[in-house]
């Protein structure tokens, strides 16, 4: 059976099965809290290097190549593992049960849409329980958010989680296999920790942002075409409405790659999304409102959010699934 088969690195034939598999076991039961996750790793190297190499005595250039070397480090030492555990697991009858552990965690579905589920709950509630939900997926400050902006800020977290959590982390390893995954995960988790403009990481996270923004590009696209298609059959949505909004509207977000989905989500439930908000401290008055519907996102419209999303992933297992069926049929 090609399942048990030894992937001939980097495209091997067992990739597009395990990843089904994955897609279908991170679904159902999400990442378990019991289980080390590869991405406290690749943080905690991070964090190290940061302290290590980020000294304010350096000049910006000298900044912005030990960035880069960090990077480097991160990623590389993040691919090996890859290829350490995908070289030992074809070595073993079974050994496909550790890659395709490895590679569920790595993917970001039940755990997304559970988060989702909880703030729309606490809006449920009251504004103050929802902001508590609420930070632990934005990175924004929620003390003065009210019930519109905190739904809105969940929406759009779930939006761009769809493209670098599931999109881009399938897309990278149906490429390049699991070293190719850890790489992506290893950019993605450095560009969360050292890729923003703060004055400490404005130089030393440069090269770690430049190259998320690389991996990102085409997976962020993919991501917004199928949430526009994910419409399709989920009430209330409107396909054609987020397409417009996508290829209008992304390009005005301040991200290369953020905007395709959060615009296409915007314009599939008929919403306002982004615009002024605040990091830190300090507002970022230029973000340009996606999707020309109502600002006023409420529970409903997040729970809607989350069908879209279940369903867009549902898309990404079915591409899966074709691109089995036709490694299959040409092996037959």
């Amino acid at each position: 059976m090609l399942l048990f088969a030894a992937p001939d690195w980097p495209i091997g034939q067992a990739v597009p099965f395990i990843l089904l598999a994955a897609l279908a076991l991170d679904a159902l039961i999400g990442d378990p809290r019991w289980l080390p996750h590869p991405v406290r790793l690749m943080g905690w190297l991070t964090g190290l290097l940061d302290r290590a190499l980020n000294r304010e005595r350096l000049g910006e250039g000298v900044r912005v190549l030990l960035g880069g070397v960090a990077v480097l480090l991160v990623t590389g030492a993040s691919a090996a593992a890859g290829w350490a555990v995908a070289h030992n697991a074809a070595m073993l009858a079974w050994g496909w049960l550790a890659e395709l552990a490895l590679v569920a965690t790595l993917l970001a579905q039940r755990t997304m849409a559970d988060h989702m589920v909880r703030v729309a709950r606490a809006l449920d509630t009251g504004v103050e329980p929802a902001r508590v939900e609420l930070r632990h997926i934005v990175g924004r400050e929620v003390h003065a958010l009210d019930e519109h902006a905190i739904a809105r800020a969940a929406i759009e977290s779930g939006a761009e989680n769809y493209s670098d959590g599931v999109v881009a982390p399938a897309f990278w390893y149906l490429l390049l296999g699991l070293p190719g995954l850890l790489a992506y995960k290893a950019i993605n988790t450095m560009d969360s920790m050292i890729g923003h403009r703060s004055p400490r990481h404005h130089a030393f996270g440069r090269a770690a942002a430049r190259i998320d923004d690389a991996v990102n590009w085409l997976p962020a696209r993919i991501a917004g075409g199928l949430v526009g298609f994910a419409a399709l059959v989920v009430p209330g949505a409107a396909p054609g409405r987020a397409m417009r909004a996508m290829l209008r509207d992304a390009p005005r977000h301040s991200s290369p790659n953020a905007g395709w989905p959060e615009a296409a989500m915007a314009g599939a439930l008929g919403l306002a999304l982004l615009g002024p908000r605040q990091y830190e401290g300090e507002v970022a008055a230029d973000e340009a409102w996606l999707g020309d519907g109502r600002k006023e996102a409420t529970a409903a419209d997040l729970r809607r959010t989350v069908w879209v999303f279940a369903v867009a992933c549902a898309l990404v297992a079915l591409l899966t699934a074709a691109i089995a069926a036709g490694m299959a049929l040409g092996a037959a």
